[in-house]
Parts: structure tokens; C-alpha cells; sequence
């Protein structure tokens, strides 16, 4: 099998648990960039070139499931607004300075953020339903501005755009509804990607020719996630979400660990 095939079959998983859990899929596509091109008999990919192609993931991943969530009204414009603004700066100092943090102090804070991530998913949100109503929605600035910058600058070290940490954060710590959290948080994340990815590509950090396949296959499979993701609950959502960064948090951790 063709490297640049393997790559794009990659990409159409990962884009459609993107579009489905509302997540920009780094968390998902890292992992399986580290270890699954060995399994075919490829030499294995630096983590720096990892953290380059699921950028690019998360970046198109992001941009195709937010236009699909709004068309559902679960993305707030003001959430998007302030977090959005955020993340954008944090994400941008931290993408530019991942060039200069070595490989196993990435894998380390990337199983770490997603170790936290998979407790918090299971924290209950007061105000969740199958369907929240945009309109009546209301959040604290303050804290939307904290969980924003504090995971901007963190996923833009690990290549991330950080929605594997934010949701969780947004339905425990900020109590946002899971399906608000889900669909405003690509369009979040989509302002944390560009940041983190306008970093990396001016800083020689992506491998292009690799990112094609990601390229052509992110945004239809997130279109496709998305459109399912509405025919899924809530909680079934929510444990999904956290099963799945718990599985990567393994395995990155015990990469790190030298396992």
C-alpha cells in the first residue's frame, strides 16, 4: 500500500469522528499517524511531522463540521467570538514556539491534556438536552477566556487545535450544553488551527507532500460526521468522545513513557 493511499484512508476516519463529536480529530489522527504506518512496513513518522499533518486535519476537519453544525443552530456566535479570539492569539505563541520542544516533551503533554480531558467528559452539565435552545444560551466572558487561552497555548505546542480538551472543559468548568459545545467548538477551534497552523507552516514545520491526502478526504468525511452526529444522544456522544481520548492517551502516554 502506497503511503500517500494509507494517509488519505487515515484522513477519511479521522474527518468523520471529527464532524461527529464536534472535535478537530488531532487527538484521533495523531496516534494513528505515530503507529499505523509501521504496521504496513513504513518507517515511522517523526512526532513533529505529525503535529505538522494534524494541523491540517484539524484545520479543514474544524471548517467543514462548524458550517454543518450552524445549519442545525447548536453554533453560538458569541462563544465563538470570545473564545475564539483567544485561542487564536495563545494557539498562534504556541505553535511557533512547538519548533523549539523536543519530541517526547510533546508526546508528554499531548497524553497529559488528553488523560484530563477523558475525566472531565463524564462531569454532568446542569442545563444539557437533546436540544438547547441558541437563543436563551448565556456564558461567564471570564471563563470562556481562561479555558480558551489555557488550551490555545497548550495545543498549539502539540499540533492540536484542542478540542479534545475544550468540550470537556466547556460542559464541566463552563456548563455549556453538549451540543452547543460540540458545534460551537469547531468554529473555536477552526481560529486555534489556522493560528496554530500559520505557525507551523511559516516555520518550515509541515511535510506538504504528505498533507495532500488529508487535504483532499478532511472535509467531506467531517460533512458526513456531522450530519450524523444529530441522529446520535447526547450521552452516548459523550461517551464515545471519552473512550476515544482515553484509547490515544494510552497509547501516546506509553509511547512517551518508552513502551
Amino acid at each position: 500500500m502506497d503511503l500517500l493511499i494509507l494517509i488519505g484512508a487515515l484522513g477519511i476516519f479521522t474527518g468523520f469522528i471529527s464532524g461527529m463529536l464536534g472535535i478537530g480529530g488531532g487527538i484521533i489522527m495523531a496516534p494513528l499517524l505515530l503507529y499505523v504506518p509501521g504496521w504496513f512496513g513504513f518507517p515511522p513518522l517523526p512526532m513533529k511531522v505529525v503535529a505538522g499533518l494534524t494541523i491540517v486535519q484539524g484545520l479543514l476537519a474544524c471548517l467543514s463540521g462548524a458550517l454543518t453544525h450552524r445549519k442545525f443552530h447548536f453554533v453560538s456566535a458569541k462563544l465563538t467570538l470570545w473564545m475564539g479570539t483567544t485561542i487564536f492569539v495563545m494557539a498562534l505563541i504556541g505553535g511557533v514556539a512547538a519548533g523549539h520542544v523536543s519530541n517526547n516533551l510533546l508526546l508528554i503533554l499531548f497524553a497529559g491534556m488528553a488523560m484530563v480531558a477523558a475525566i472531565l467528559i463524564f462531569i454532568p452539565t446542569e442545563s444539557d438536552s437533546e436540544h438547547p435552545d441558541i437563543s436563551s444560551f448565556s456564558f461567564s466572558r471570564i471563563r470562556s477566556m481562561v479555558t480558551a487561552g489555557s488550551v490555545g497555548l497548550l495545543g498549539g505546542l502539540v499540533g492540536q487545535g484542542g478540542s479534545f480538551i475544550l468540550i470537556p472543559l466547556m460542559t464541566s468548568f463552563m456548563q455549556v450544553p453538549t451540543r452547543i459545545a460540540i458545534g460551537s467548538n469547531l468554529a473555536i477551534v477552526f481560529l486555534s488551527s489556522l493560528a496554530a497552523f500559520l505557525g507551523k507552516a511559516f516555520t518550515g514545520q509541515i511535510a506538504w507532500s504528505l498533507a495532500v491526502p488529508i487535504m483532499l478526504t478532511a472535509i467531506p468525511a467531517a460533512y458526513l460526521g456531522s450530519i450524523t452526529s444529530h441522529r446520535v444522544p447526547v450521552a452516548r456522544l459523550r461517551v464515545i468522545l471519552a473512550l476515544c481520548i482515553a484509547v490515544a492517551a494510552l497509547r501516546v502516554g506509553s509511547s512517551a513513557a518508552g513502551f
